[in-house]
């Protein structure tokens, strides 16, 4: 059985950083993303990575203050975010693809496996 479970979020004050990890038991994923959920809105790309060949793609709009990494021997993903804003309160998903799918890729609907996310609240 595939899981992915995520961990590290939490309450931070405007400013601070965080550090997400994802975790993948029952299979290995070379490719893995992170989005983000707010209340009322739809479910936004953040970062994705790939092991073989090594590449990351970020949000535009995010580039430069957060930074996806990953260890292969623990088979998890990590989401290093500094510099956080109360518009940046959401619910931090983990998702990851199987071989073949349509990749690099920003959309949802192109990953197998999510994880239940983890809450980030940013205070003002």
């Amino acid at each position: 059985q595939v899981q992915l479970v995520e961990s590290g979020g939490g309450l931070v004050q405007a400013g601070g950083s965080l550090r997400l990890s994802c975790a993948a038991s029952g299979r290995t994923f070379s490719r893995a993303a992170w989005f983000r959920q707010s209340p009322g809105k739809e479910r936004e790309f953040v970062a994705a990575i790939n092991s073989t060949p090594s590449y990351t793609m970020y949000a535009d709009s995010l580039k430069g203050r957060f930074t996806i990494s990953r260890d292969n021997a623990k088979n998890t993903v990590y989401l290093q975010i500094h510099s956080l804003k109360p518009e940046e309160t959401a619910v931090y998903y983990c998702a990851a693809a199987l071989p073949g799918s349509v990749w690099p890729t920003r959309k949802p609907k192109e990953y197998n496996y999510w994880g239940q996310g983890t809450q980030v609240t940013v205070s003002s």
